[in-house]
């Protein structure tokens, strides 16, 4: 009886070691993707882990159980009836797209599908998870909007240089 109560000791405590990785996972991203994984291989998986890496995003297969706990644990309740199935989650540390982007590429879109997500405390969903697979990343809205200010700058400018331009054209024909 003994032994029985050690190993469910360890994995009450490995559990718990696994909700806190969660809980951390969660508080360091911007977003986190939940998908359905069931389609893919193992040479796909091994690609998507690879692509995942490469864009800072983490992935990982968790008790659904866990991760409920875990964002209980952080106040987050919403996401309670949704954690249900095969499911993935994939936590996108510096860009909020990147993971929804990864999954929408044509070698992958076919095998996953999107179920949910959540940045911050919104929860997304499925629909909205994949609007946000199609914006431009950060650093390329940023750069839009930019051009969009300097085009606007730089209608000013042109605007106030033609004003002396257009002067010195009416005197030069006076003088004629």
């Amino acid at each position: 009886m003994a032994v029985k109560a050690k190993k469910t000791h360890a994995n009450f405590q490995a559990k718990q070691a696994t909700v806190k990785e969660i809980e951390d996972q969660i508080k360091n991203a911007k977003s986190l993707i939940f998908l359905n994984y069931k389609g893919l291989n193992t040479q796909e998986d091994a690609d998507l882990r690879r692509k995942f890496r490469e864009a800072n995003v983490v992935y990982h297969v968790y008790k659904n159980n866990l991760v409920r706990i875990a964002l209980n644990n952080l106040g987050i309740t919403a996401l309670d009836d949704q954690l249900n199935g095969t499911l993935s989650v994939a936590f996108s540390n510096q860009d909020e797209v990147a993971a929804a982007k990864i999954v929408k590429d044509a070698k992958f879109k076919d095998k996953m599908s999107f179920e949910f997500g959540l940045i911050g405390d919104q929860v997304l969903s499925q629909a909205e998870v994949v609007r946000l697979a199609s914006l431009p990343n950060k650093e390329t809205l940023i750069a839009q909007l930019m051009g969009l200010i300097n085009s606007g700058a730089r209608g000013i400018a042109t605007v106030v240089n033609a004003v002396p331009r257009n002067l010195a054209v009416v005197i030069n024909a006076a003088k004629k």
